[in-house]
């Protein structure tokens, strides 16, 4: 049953705001308020697809999301738990602000409520941003230690490595707040310009996206589709996993290319120790041809060092040779099951492992080359020149663009 709240969850406890606590970005000087717009309205685009409302602001340093009625507390924590630059979400309880005997009152409350086994070690971290209230902070920390131990002798005090970190923040309401729900960390999307990703249907291209755009960078996709070698089911685990990658990045747009005649050419034109690089050096001519146009500032794959024969230091150099922007390889040292580790972690494995081929596991020479030679490469190309131009540019002028997320 969808938890709500007004409900009474397993800790019987109604949370009416999420303070949202932020990392990096804490240390942006007076650029701070350009992350701390973005991360609003990142949470913002997370939550519009939650049920209820939400009021997400900046106040005194801080972001907020207030929480308007009855909202589903599971599905907004899981959303907030996608949204790059935060590390920490903290539910918290609101009350009207009354004199200290009222305060002790919803405090201890809020512990009997929160930990009905009252067998914890906690320490009270008082803040008082309302000057106008009778008691500082520091009066504030042992008025309410007092009054949680008197009503809990089980509690014990420990300033040091308490279990529970009780916060009360004293404002034009009393925020009481003590659990700390691990955000993903990074940098908000949109606060390091744009790539573009080579989006495959494997599991490691989905993995680079999210690592890129964990750092702040907005992405769009390119898939190299080769009807009818491969299935339109293919496209449509593309479009699944560019969908999954999106709950994290925002809004993707997906640039899907006929590459069926080039990859003939190649196929029948070429060496076939070649292909896959010859192929590699052709879909990144046509990416960045796309990221060029849309302002993007660099391409993405999935690459890692030795994973496959395309992906040697001299097969990475050969590819690299086509390009005049920078190849961001946000995988390129990691253990395959490191970047299996996070799809399962991000949700794309599943779609990732379903049987639909790609146009890079369709011609597939037996013996691919590990070092290839740049002369002998550049060589094999001109054997393309007679027709490839016109492919590359009917695949270009033939695009489907698909927005996701939106």
């Amino acid at each position: 049953m969808t938890e709500r709240y007004g409900a009474k969850k397993e800790k019987k406890m109604e949370f009416h705001s999420f303070l949202i606590k932020y990392g990096e970005i804490g240390i942006k000087g007076k650029n701070r308020y350009i992350f701390e717009d973005a991360l609003v309205r990142q949470i913002r685009y997370a939550l519009q697809s939650v049920d209820g409302e939400f009021l997400v602001h900046k106040c005194h340093g801080r972001v907020y999301v207030d929480c308007e009625g009855e909202y589903d507390y599971e599905e907004t924590v899981e959303s907030l738990k996608k949204v790059f630059g935060i590390v920490g979400i903290c539910p918290v309880v609101r009350k009207e602000v009354k004199d200290p005997e009222g305060l002790k009152k919803d405090v201890t409350a809020y512990v009997g409520e929160m930990y009905p086994q009252a067998d914890k070690t906690f320490k009270v971290e008082a803040r008082r941003a309302n000057k106008r209230y009778p008691m500082n902070s520091m009066e504030l920390n042992c008025a309410l230690g007092e009054a949680v131990l008197d009503a809990y002798p089980e509690m014990k005090v420990d300033v040091h490595d308490p279990e529970v970190r009780l916060n009360v923040e004293i404002r034009e309401e009393v925020y009481i707040y003590s659990e700390i729900i691990p955000g993903p960390g990074g940098m908000p999307v949109g606060t390091n310009g744009s790539a573009m990703l080579l989006l495959s249907g494997g599991i490691d291209s989905p993995v680079a996206g999210y690592m890129v755009a964990k750092r702040g960078v907005e992405l769009e996709a390119v898939y190299f589709h080769a009807p009818p070698y491969t299935s339109e089911r293919a496209k449509e685990k593309v479009i699944d996993l560019a969908r999954l990658v999106s709950a994290y990045s925002g809004p993707i747009k997906l640039h899907i290319v006929n590459f069926t005649d080039i990859q003939l050419a190649i196929y029948e034109k070429c060496p076939h120790d070649e292909l896959t690089i010859i192929m590699r050096r052709y879909m990144m001519r046509i990416a960045e041809h796309f990221a060029k146009k849309n302002g993007c500032l660099g391409l993405v794959t999935g690459e890692s060092i030795g994973q496959v024969a395309s992906q040697t230091m001299p097969s990475l150099a050969a590819t690299n040779e086509v390009c005049d922007i920078p190849v961001y390889r946000p995988l390129i040292a990691f253990d395959k099951q490191d970047i299996v580790d996070i799809s399962e972690k991000i949700g794309t494995y599943e779609t990732s492992i379903q049987p639909y081929e790609d146009c890079c596991t369709i011609f597939v020479a037996k013996h691919p080359v590990t070092k290839p030679n740049l002369k002998a490469i550049n060589k094999s190309e001109e054997n393309l020149t007679e027709k490839i131009d016109e492919m590359v540019k009917e695949a270009l002028d033939t695009i489907e663009i698909i927005e996701i997320g939106k």
